[in-house]
């Protein structure tokens, strides 16, 4: 087997466990590596790391020549538990679906889809592509309602007892015996406090007339997932349930019934014996003392499987806002991100950190400061100066097995673009001409030279920056503002009038802007900082926030190099009164 080269990364470090429990349980087979999304609502950035560390994981075995299978499974048969709020095209009416499998309820108004869950489903296929995300995806409605678990559910019923018995070392608080079920519907306040159970409170499953039953029907009236079991019968498998919602009753037969699904703290070790996994990941929520994946790793063995390698992966931040969370509006999706920045630039953000360090991911102003450092690492890459970690997290993020993901040909600061976007407001054909002289000896044929990451910098700055700190060139000279200038300042902006034509390119401005005050105080242009006393920074300042108010009328803006660019030579000259 070929080792990686790239030793001293998280990534390769469980890999290596990886291959060497699968070779223990199922030698020579495909690796399996898995994820689960719920399709409830948006699935965000937080859910994207569930799907980006085996991802990686599974990418490097790939590039070490193994076969390895990457399972996203859709928890599509969950229940829908509430309507998520900020979603476009619902209303309140959605409400009456709670209860139904997902696949069940119906998509937002104007969707192309045909339910709930392949609306949000698609969105996350989409960015995963563009992702470069590998996988084998699984809807676990048509696992149930096709039977594939048939064997599994009646296995998990005739052991119910060891099941009941497993969870129980767990419950720190009994819930009341539960009353034989009446024929009467539940109120309101009983449906809502019935609507608090499911997934979300990570169900192990109920105790009725039946006792503890793993299982849970799905209405055969409503299609909803109040029910409770009354009766079973392990020889004839003859299941009894009656509806707490609508009071529906029926008798099935467990071995032909496909209408119901194992609760999640019994399902989710199911299918780690059904499939082999021998790697997914949970988040901090899954995995304290009492929760699923802790009490999974002994229900499993029920199921003669074993628990996969689980590492904990901490939460994922946005700039300014608290903890993600799926049933909460504006909550930012890996779509959202995909819009402002490229792919690579995502996939570094989850390759650099372990999976138990949290990270944030800027959708404000820090997006500019961590472009600025994605490029500084591609160019030590490049160099060869980079260290082994951070030449390991960029070669995760620019290829996977399959090879590079594509790329901007002229990847110009990310910060010059969005204030080239920000000045030109969408005039394509001002924003080349701007992108052409910021480096005259080597001008940008055609914007699609800078594509994508241009188009990513746009949509920043139409989508995440506020009217009021958009640019707006001013249309005409600040005269009064002008005839108020001391003797001192006139000359400032004489200075740098009289050097546009000489400096015009973005080095040669930046030269030229941070001269002229070093120039005026008897320095040399090219002095550097350390031979220049402190209150040259103080003058710079000054004669820039100068600049400003009569550029664009506010103390600040965009970098004054790429601005004077943006504005041209003759606007410049009569702007500034020269």
């Amino acid at each position: 087997m070929a080792q990686s080269t790239e030793t001293t990364d998280w990534v390769s470090r469980f890999a290596d466990e990886v291959i060497e429990e699968s070779e223990r349980r199922a030698p020579g087979k495909p690796v399996v590596v898995a994820s689960g999304l719920s399709p409830s609502g948006p699935i965000h950035l937080g859910n994207l790391r569930e799907v980006m560390t085996p991802h990686l994981v599974a990418d490097e075995i790939r590039r070490r020549g193994l076969q390895v299978r990457h399972l996203i499974s859709w928890d599509d048969y969950d229940r829908y538990r509430k309507v998520p709020a900020g979603i476009a095209g619902i209303d309140d009416s959605w409400a009456e679906h709670i209860g139904k499998p997902l696949t069940s309820v119906p998509a937002p108004k104007g969707s192309a889809y045909p339910n709930w869950a392949e609306h949000f489903k698609a969105a996350m296929v989409e960015a995963l592509a563009e992702l470069g995300v590998e996988f084998d995806g699984i809807s676990q409605t048509a696992q149930y309602t096709s039977g594939v678990y048939r064997e599994q559910i009646l296995h998990a019923v005739k052991h119910r007892g060891d099941i009941d018995a497993i969870l129980d070392q767990y419950r720190t608080k009994k819930a009341p015996a539960k009353k034989q079920q009446s024929q009467k519907p539940l109120d309101e306040a009983e449906l809502e406090a019935a609507e608090g159970s499911g997934a979300a409170a990570e169900d192990d499953g109920s105790s009725g007339a039946a006792g503890y039953f793993p299982y849970k029907p799905y209405c055969g009236n409503c299609e909803k997932d109040l029910t409770t079991v009354t009766a079973y019968d392990d020889d004839s498998t003859e299941l009894t349930y009656t509806c707490d919602l609508c009071g529906f009753s029926e008798t099935v037969r467990l071995n032909e019934f496909n209408r119901g699904k194992l609760v999640w703290k019994v399902d989710w070790p199911m299918r780690w014996a059904y499939e082999g996994v021998v790697f997914e990941p949970s988040g901090v929520d899954h995995s304290s003392p009492g929760s699923s994946f802790q009490v999974g790793g002994q229900i499993v063995g029920i199921f003669g499987g074993k628990q996969p390698i689980g590492p904990m992966y901490a939460f994922v931040g946005i700039s300014g806002m608290a903890k993600m969370s799926s049933s909460k509006g504006g909550v930012p999706t890996p779509g959202d991100a995909l819009q402002i920045m490229e792919p690579q630039l995502l996939r570094w953000l989850y390759a650099r950190r372990r999976p138990n360090q949290s990270f944030k991911i800027a959708f404000d102003q820090e997006i500019q400061r961590l472009y600025d450092e994605w490029d500084k690492l591609d160019a030590k890459v490049a160099d060869g100066s980079a260290l082994p970690a951070d030449i390991a997290a960029h070669a995760r993020a620019v290829r996977t097995a399959e090879g590079e993901l594509p790329r901007t040909a002229r990847p110009m600061p990310y910060r010059t673009l969005a204030s080239v976007a920000d000045i030109t407001a969408g005039h394509a054909d001002q924003a080349l001409r701007i992108l052409s002289e910021l480096d005259p000896a080597n001008p940008l044929g055609s914007l699609d030279e800078a594509r994508p990451r241009y188009d990513k910098a746009e949509a920043w700055i139409n989508t995440h920056v506020p009217a009021d700190q958009r640019t707006i060139v001013r249309d005409e000279a600040d005269v009064e503002l002008l005839k108020s200038l001391d003797e001192a300042s006139t000359e400032s902006l004489r200075l740098l009038a009289d050097g546009l034509a000489e400096h015009w390119s973005l080095d040669g401005l930046t030269h030229l802007v941070y001269g002229v005050p070093k120039v005026q105080a008897g320095f040399s242009a090219d002095a550097t900082p350390k031979e220049l006393p402190a209150e040259i920074k103080t003058a710079q300042r000054t004669f820039f926030a100068l600049l400003y108010h009569l550029l664009v009328g506010r103390d600040t803006g965009p970098r004054l190099p790429t601005l004077l660019l943006a504005v041209g030579q003759e606007r410049v000259r009569t702007l500034l009164g020269a």
